[in-house]
């Protein structure tokens, strides 16, 4: 393996995690934003009520995301795959 193959792969890995990772970041940006609006509007400062919606959020969306994150999973693992046997001599 030369070293541009293996750039390339790397790039396709973190590449292929971001895209995998976008959601689960922004739904949990998008709960801290809410709770820390609602905790300085009320100042309840208690430390439980960062982490509980977040823990929440991010069960629910994997509960919803689960066939998404598998298929595209098993997508990379075959094309990773593919790529590792084209490789060989």
């Amino acid at each position: 393996m030369n070293a541009e193959a293996a750039i390339d792969i790397f790039k396709t890995l973190v590449t292929f995690s971001l895209l995998l990772m976008a959601p689960f970041l922004g739904v949990i940006l998008l709960v801290g934003l809410v709770t820390s609006l609602i905790q300085s509007v009320t100042s309840i400062q208690e430390q439980t009520l960062t982490f509980v919606p977040k823990l929440v959020a991010f069960a629910g969306l994997l509960l919803l995301l689960a066939p998404w994150v598998l298929r595209m999973m098993g997508e990379f693992a075959v094309q990773s795959f593919g790529r590792i046997a084209s490789m060989g001599p």
